[in-house]
């Protein structure tokens, strides 16, 4: 019933029962419709995905300078409708307009502990397991090093380490909860770093299978990088606003780097990447229009226009990783790379263009057109021929809103085919040796098939359905590009593997939600049909 309906009610009341019953019915309506109580509504709905204290964990961080880029009739319509291409669900049915209207108010405002953690909490927070440090430079297992694959299972939080030859598990850890960003390798395939949603960043020694150390450099972390030559590890954080580095060896603090922008606005991250042929990480700003190089190999960086350097006529910024910055037109959410690192391909949430910035002058050379929300982070590249048979570079990303794939020149920056999907996806893969590029459908009702693409007529010749009903996403390839690894993402789900050729099943590994897979070879070889 309305308040207006009950309000009438307690005025019918007045007439056949007197004054004291209907102040205490009227009363009682007073209380049954009070304010809403934000931080009830925030604990009772909220608090599991976005953390106490709205820090963040398996959803983002809920604070003013997080939100920054969201109005608010944008966060009523989020808490109300759900988000498109993530796990935030619908409260349309759970909640009233007023409290979503509440809750969507009290976000912007600041929490009555301010979050801190600065190079002092870094330092503290520094783990080493001592057990674990010199141990013998020899895998414990037979299994080719260079040809394991890490499987993150988002499910229980566990990692399983992947015989990629067999193709049978050989172990599984725990790991701290949500990793977020995949494992990243030293160029040796010993060392894997990995990265939580709540700022843990983990140094494990694959070959004898031990956590070799962990430091906390955040609240809310989204991913970390590694440099070529193993020295620095690099992460990217939500909050505080900063990317950290730190030392390879040990994890220990190398150096807080503020993100603040050019006019003075501060930012978070969104991704930090190992630009390795050009000895530097590559970071990805979520609010302010810039893209910054960081260069670990000693060499100078100069703000401004200098006639000279050589001759010592600037100063250059104070190391180590100095910060580079690249001004945009506009703002950059998701990147992908080509595999020489000359360009960054770029694209922002809300904009219907994307850009290609030329990394060595530092600007943009040209603006792609894209439908939806491309998901270039999960961009591939590959030699295509036309119909005259010239070969064109091209590269391929999905679409986190429509179902289409784009394809576009690499020369020319034209889309070459728009490929028409079952529904919006998340990932593409492939590998050197294979004909096809296999692509998810990871919303929406076709999100239990697996498209085959095959590269050179840019059609689909296969649907695979590898669980009917169940959310397939997901591909990783072994080291020779025989096996394709796919995720069934469910609590009960699996990891099947099918022939790359002819694909046909081979067999399927219960697993609990599997995530990302990450093959020891293609991530240090940088394979042009994975994710770097």
């Amino acid at each position: 019933m309305t308040i207006l309906g009950r309000v009438r009610r307690a005025h019918q009341t007045i007439g056949a029962h007197g004054a004291p019953y209907a102040l205490a019915l009227l009363f009682a309506v007073g209380l049954a419709h009070a304010a809403p109580d934000p931080e009830k509504l925030y604990e009772t709905h909220c608090l599991s995905c976005h953390a106490p204290n709205r820090l963040g964990g398996m959803g983002p961080t809920l604070l003013p300078e997080s939100l920054a880029r969201l109005k608010k009739p944008e966060a009523e319509k989020a808490i109300t409708d759900g988000l498109p291409a993530t796990q935030m669900p619908a409260f349309k049915t759970l909640l009233q307009p007023d409290e979503i209207q509440a809750l969507a108010t009290w976000i912007y405002t600041p929490p009555k502990l301010p979050p801190k953690w600065d190079a002092d909490d870094i330092t503290a927070s520094r783990i080493v397991n001592l057990d674990a440090v010199d141990l013998p430079a020899k895998p414990v297992f037979a299994a080719d090093p260079m040809n394991i694959t890490l499987v993150v299972e988002h499910g229980d939080h566990h990692i399983s380490v992947l015989d990629g030859d067999k193709m049978e598990p050989i172990a599984r850890f725990a790991t701290r909860f949500a990793l977020h960003g995949g494992p990243k390798f030293t160029p040796d395939g010993r060392f894997v770093y990995w990265a939580s949603r709540d700022g843990w960043i983990t140094k494990f020694d694959l070959w004898n299978l031990k956590v070799v150390a962990e430091t906390r450099v955040g609240i809310n972390t989204r991913n970390v990088a590694v440099s070529s030559d193993g020295k620095f590890v690099m992460a990217a954080n939500y909050l505080p606003h900063t990317l950290v580095a730190l030392d390879g060896k040990d994890l220990s603090l190398v150096k807080v780097i503020p993100v603040v922008g050019n006019t003075g606005k501060t930012s978070r991250v969104s991704a930090v990447y190992d630009a390795r042929p050009r000895h530097s990480f590559i970071a990805a700003l979520k609010d302010i229009p810039e893209v910054w190089e960081i260069p670990y190999d000693g060499r100078p960086i100069y703000k401004g226009l200098v006639h000279d350097h050589q001759l010592k006529e600037a100063i250059p910024e104070p190391g180590p990783l100095p910060v580079r910055q690249i001004v945009l037109d506009d703002y950059l959410d998701d990147f992908f790379f080509d595999q020489n690192y000359d360009y960054l391909i770029g694209a922002s949430r809300t904009s219907p263009k994307g850009q290609v910035i030329h990394l060595g002058a530092g600007r943009k050379i040209a603006d792609l057109e894209l439908a939806g929300m491309p998901h270039l982070g999960s961009g591939i590249t590959w030699d295509w021929k036309d119909a005259e048979g010239q070969t064109h570079r091209v590269m391929a990303s999905p679409n986190l809103k429509e179902g289409l794939i784009s394809v576009i020149d690499m020369k020319t920056w034209k889309t070459i085919k728009t490929i028409p999907t079952l529904g919006a996806g998340f990932f593409l893969r492939s590998h050197e040796t294979s004909p096809y590029v296999w692509a998810d459908v990871f919303f929406g009702a076709g999100k239990d098939t697996m498209h085959v693409i095959d590269k050179q007529s840019l059609e689909i010749v296969a649907n695979l359905k590898p669980l009917p009903g169940k959310t397939a996403t997901h591909v990783e390839f072994d080291r020779y590009g025989k096996y394709a690894l796919v995720s069934i993402w469910e609590m009960d789900g699996a990891l099947i593997v099918y022939d790359a050729k002819t694909l046909q099943e081979i067999k399927r590994l219960p697993m609990k939600r599997p995530v990302g897979k990450y093959n020891v070879w293609n991530k240090t070889r940088l394979s042009e049909g994975t994710s770097h």
